[in-house]
Order: structure tokens, then C-alpha cells, then sequence
């Protein structure tokens, strides 16, 4: 596959995405965890299709240590042993929150108070803004057929 654009050189892009990517550094930064972070970005990325957002989330958590198991398993982490109820929290509301047009009334009252059950005020909107951010950063990726595999961890730090 064959990107169709190249958003590092062009200027616009270049302008619009450091802002997003300052956005990105500022979620990074908050009091949500960091290992619910990969995970929350994974399982978007996943739900999306964004190939190149697997290949960099899977290849970031687990340069910070996550377990090849827990990875394997956030595509079906209903099922899984693996996760706390915190993360569990935090992916069910990633998942309404990515699917949107699939449920008819967006993130459900029961997934919005088991979230905050769990995070928060600060943690809850850092959340909140990462689903957002990664729903955005895939949609940029797919449209414009951003390849992956050759990402390294770390890369846009």
C-alpha cells in the first residue's frame, strides 16, 4: 500500500498537526495511566482499522513493558482474565465512544458511571479526550493510507 499523502511535508498539515500532536503530549502527560493509555489507544485503533495506530500503540506498550498476553488479548478483553476493572472501564467507554453511530444513544449512563467510578475528574477527561484523539488521528491515518510496520517505538517523542 502506498500513502497519499505525505503529511510531514506538506505545510498545512505540518501547521494543524503540531497542535494535534501538542494535544497528543498533553494526554500523555495526564494523571490516566499510562499502560490504560496504550491499551485505550489499541482498542480504538483497532475498532477503526487504523493499521499504522496497531503497529504503533502494540510496538509502545510494549517497549514500556506491557505483556505480549494482555496485547494479544485487547481485541477481546470482554472475555479476558487479564485486565483490571479500572481498564475495563476504560475500554467499554472507548468502545461507545468510538462507535458512536453504531449505538444509537452514544456512551450509555451505566459506561459513563462505571468510568468515573473508576478515574477521576482529571484522569475521566483525559480519557475522554484520548478516545477523541485517537478516533481523529485514525481517521487522518485511513484516509490518507498511512502504511504500517515500520514504526519504532518512540518515534514521534
Amino acid at each position: 500500500m502506498e500513502k497519499r499523502l505525505d503529511y510531514f511535508a506538506d505545510p498545512t498539515a505540518g501547521k494543524a498537526l503540531k497542535h494535534l500532536m501538542a494535544a497528543g503530549t498533553a494526554i500523555k502527560d495526564s494523571a490516566l495511566p499510562a499502560t490504560t493509555q496504550e491499551l485505550v489507544a489499541l482498542r480504538v485503533s483497532q475498532i477503526n482499522g487504523c493499521a499504522v495506530c496497531v503497529d504503533m500503540h502494540t510496538k509502545d506498550a510494549a517497549a514500556a513493558g506491557e505483556t505480549p498476553v494482555r496485547l494479544h488479548l485487547v481485541a477481546a478483553w470482554r472475555e479476558a482474565t487479564v485486565f483490571t476493572d479500572a481498564e475495563r472501564a476504560a475500554l467499554e467507554l472507548a468502545e461507545q465512544g468510538t462507535r458512536v453511530a453504531d449505538a444509537a444513544g452514544g456512551v450509555g449512563d451505566g459506561v459513563w458511571a462505571s468510568a468515573a467510578e473508576h478515574y477521576g475528574q482529571e484522569a475521566l477527561t483525559a480519557l475522554v479526550l484520548l478516545i477523541s484523539f485517537m478516533n481523529t488521528a485514525n481517521r487522518l491515518n485511513i484516509i490518507a493510507r498511512q502504511p504500517a510496520g515500520d514504526y519504532v517505538p518512540g518515534q514521534f517523542r
